[in-house]
């Protein structure tokens, strides 16, 4: 983040990134579920409910064995993360919450956290995921 682009800029930049790739990461989860790992990096890691889920190969079996599923987002927030605790990456904060429902699961409350980070192409900027923390959200009632 240079010095002579003021924060908003950048807040800004983060929201517009966030909103379009939450909208293209659920519908991939949803509908085209193969091309998920297209969005990771190629050393991304997953923690999906505390377990560890790293690399291409790994996330891929991982995503196929899930059930279907129909995500509803509900929360969205976001924020930049300063370029001295990223080595001047561009990193996005991207953090979510909703519901979800897996076929033959009951209908559950998530909340998903992802760190993006901007991969340069020869004609644009594309955004990947370097982490990705899902949790169920689950109270006693």
């Amino acid at each position: 983040m240079a010095a002579s682009v003021d924060f908003k800029t950048y807040v800004d930049q983060a929201c517009r990134a966030a909103e379009e790739f939450v909208n293209i990461y659920y519908e991939t989860m949803d509908k085209r579920r193969r091309a998920l790992t297209r969005l990771y990096l190629d050393k991304a890691t997953l923690i999906w409910n505390g377990n560890a889920v790293s690399g291409q190969e790994a996330l891929n079996e991982f995503f196929e064995m899930l059930p279907s599923s129909e995500f509803q987002v509900n929360v969205l927030d976001c924020q930049p993360v300063h370029e001295q605790a990223t080595q001047s990456q561009t990193t996005v904060l991207v953090v979510t919450c909703g519901t979800v429902k897996f076929d033959g699961n009951k209908q559950r409350y998530f909340n998903q956290n992802f760190l993006l980070t901007a991969q340069a192409t020869s004609n644009s900027t594309v955004w990947k995921i370097a982490s990705d923390c899902f949790r169920f959200q689950d109270w006693a009632n």
